[in-house]
């Protein structure tokens, strides 16, 4: 059985660009486009359900159906996953770059899925390695450990609940390319799920403070997971490789923006700086390359 709802979505909006960013690679099997659908499968605090989302034509109804324990869950929660809760009228620009790109993306909503681990999970597993060494990681740790996801999509699965990412053994963490490391946060992180959860429910503040009592959870990680699970607005990646330099060179044409001259450049769009940087990425204006791509390392070969 299934059930249904509709949500009347504001003008331009993008069903597809706002829900991309909870996908882990194009291979996540807890997340797939076909056709005109999106497909999610995720873990709920009612249990396992999954989600098939389509928008017509124009974008401005948007219909999801839900099946599983969690799909009631879901369901309730559906306008706060595509965005509902932000509110995009209060953003100001102070760049020519992000006034243009704010007006040529007014359907940009930052999802709120109310979900810390799934988000905060594939997040430590992407530190320090390159996305195509983490997306491989979420990819074969879900398949194996995971769940398939209730409903008729046969390729989806929920990732494993916290009480099984505890007990993968150490050699199937190897396998997958996952050091000691990150292997450890993510346990510790599992151990303390409850608490962690509830920082869906909190300030960008106390939520950062909250994922960060976890050692091995710094204010990348922690931000790229309130990104998702509380959709802030001003959860800022700080300590993120390339978003400086990307940054730097989209607003000012300078190279070598570090982190601190990342934050003063964005300090005038304080409480909006997430989404600033969003419009940033959006406007698609990169420096070129001047090194190779940092290696891909396999630790299973060790």
């Amino acid at each position: 059985m299934s059930a249904t709802r509709t949500w009347t979505a504001p003008p331009s909006y993008d069903l597809r660009s706002n829900l991309r960013v909870l996908r882990r690679g194009p291979y996540d099997p807890c997340y797939r486009i076909e056709g005109d659908a999106v497909w999610r499968a995720t873990r709920t605090p009612a249990g396992p359900a999954t989600l098939r989302i389509t928008a017509d034509a124009a974008g401005a109804s948007v219909r999801a159906e839900a099946w599983g324990p969690g799909g009631e869950w879901s369901l309730e929660r559906l306008p706060a996953l595509l965005g509902a809760d932000d509110d995009p009228s209060v953003f100001v620009a102070h760049h020519r770059l992000t006034r243009e790109a704010h007006r040529r993306h007014p359907g940009l909503r930052l999802p709120r899925t109310g979900l810390v681990m799934e988000a905060l999970i594939p997040s430590v597993l992407e530190q320090k390695v390159t996305t195509h060494e983490a997306h491989r990681a979420w990819r074969l740790l879900v398949r194996r450990y995971g769940e398939p996801a209730p409903g008729p999509h046969e390729n989806l699965h929920v990732m494993p609940d916290a009480r099984t990412w505890c007990r993968i053994p150490s050699w199937e963490w190897h396998r997958a390319g996952v050091d000691g490391k990150r292997s450890a946060t993510v346990i510790r992180a599992a151990q303390r799920a409850p608490r962690l959860e509830e920082a869906a429910a909190m300030d960008l503040a106390g939520a950062m403070r909250r994922l960060q009592l976890i050692p091995g959870i710094g204010p990348w990680t922690a931000a790229e997971t309130i990104q998702r699970s509380n959709g802030d607005p001003d959860a800022l990646t700080v300590g993120d490789l390339h978003l400086p330099s990307i940054i730097g060179y989209s607003l000012t044409g300078a190279r070598d923006t570090d982190d601190a001259g990342m934050l003063e450049l964005l300090a005038p769009y304080e409480g909006q700086r997430h989404r600033a940087a969003r419009l940033i990425l959006l406007a698609g204006r990169a420096q070129p390359r001047r090194q190779p791509r940092f290696p891909i390392g396999n630790i299973a070969r060790l």
